[in-house]
């Protein structure tokens, strides 16, 4: 089964998600497999990092932004090629393994919507095999 997901965000941030996709595992009932969570957008992405300090998820945005600036050059209509860029680099989805009913993470580690073209309302998919 497919879980869908919906959130409004902000132009730029890094949405913690990983309760949704806890709750998702619980539901589907599988209790030792494979979770795939999934961005269907082409300027938002998902990534697993640490979830402990806020201070993380701003330095990644710093590096994102120093890594792919906005550019005059850049030809695209919409005028968010760098989200394009942003996005392509964090990826679309993320894999967790779920062993006894649960998401495989680590200590630290959280499950992020990362947003890089808001405010929108989004939507992500987990599947539960």
């Amino acid at each position: 089964m497919v879980y869908e997901f919906h959130l409004k965000t902000a132009r730029e941030q890094f949405y913690n998600i990983t309760k949704d996709v806890k709750t998702a595992v619980q539901k589907s009932g599988v209790r030792d497999g494979l979770c795939v969570v999934f961005c269907p957008h082409t300027t938002a992405g998902i990534t697993i990092n640490e979830n402990a300090d806020p201070d993380v998820v701003q330095d990644m945005l710093l590096g994102l932004d120093q890594a792919f600036p906005d550019r005059a050059a850049f030809r695209h209509a919409e005028g968010n090629s760098a989200a394009h860029l942003k996005a392509s680099c964090i990826g679309s989805s993320a894999h967790v393994l779920v062993e006894n009913g649960a998401p495989l993470l680590g200590t630290w580690q959280g499950i992020y919507f990362c947003e890089f073209d808001g405010p929108r309302t989004r939507t992500f998919y987990v599947k539960v095999l």
